[in-house]
């Protein structure tokens, strides 16, 4: 395989040859293990983050794209995944400070109403992860920086109707997903504005 040429390794990915894609794989998993882990400082993500992209790239060999050298490919494969990764802990962090806040903010009048409290919570956090990125971003920059749709839109390059088209499925999801906590949220709401005025 050493003198295979990079366009037929690629050929040989598209075709689904297990050969080429085992070749590919030893040459370069390490490498590629090793830039994750700088990014993500996690031995179990980074290994996760290749193992996923090499999972895909055998699952769809048959609409593989690679328009630049494989090396790049894979190395920009790893860099999106990692920063998407990123991002997604850096909004569940928010969320969960946010959440947490709220939770402190209420106090619990026994022992079900904690219990009820906590639930909310998780399921919180939970409906906010099933959500797609952008569509999760969208709602963090509205619900937690309070920015207005033209800001939000300004800032990451889309139109104020994606962004409300965003807004619009993120609120349908946490609706739907936190129907039977609908009560408790309309409880801390009401705190909250008690201890407001």
């Amino acid at each position: 395989m050493v003198d295979v040429s990079e366009q037929d390794q690629i050929a040989g990915l598209q075709e689904g040859n297990k050969v080429v894609f085992e070749w590919v794989y030893k040459l370069y998993f390490k490498s590629l293990y090793g830039y994750a882990f700088a990014l993500l400082q996690t031995d179990f993500e980074a290994e996760e983050i290749v193992q996923k992209l090499f999972v895909a790239i055998w699952e769809k060999k048959e609409t593989l794209q690679i328009q630049t050298s494989l090396k790049s490919y894979l190395y920009r494969s790893i860099h999106n995944a990692c920063m998407n990764r990123i991002k997604h802990e850096k909004v569940k962090q928010q969320y969960t400070s946010h959440t947490t806040h709220v939770m402190k903010t209420v106090k619990p009048e026994n022992p079900s109403q904690v219990t009820q409290y906590k639930e909310l919570k998780t399921s919180l956090i939970k409906a906010l992860e099933e959500l797609p990125e952008q569509c999760r971003t969208v709602f963090q920059l509205s619900r937690f920086d309070g920015l207005k749709y033209k800001e939000i839109a300004n800032q990451l390059g889309i139109s104020e109707k994606t962004v409300e088209n965003h807004m619009g499925k993120a609120l349908k999801l946490m609706r739907v997903k936190l129907a039977e906590f609908l009560i408790s949220i309309a409880v801390i709401i009401i705190h909250i504005k008690n201890s407001i005025s």
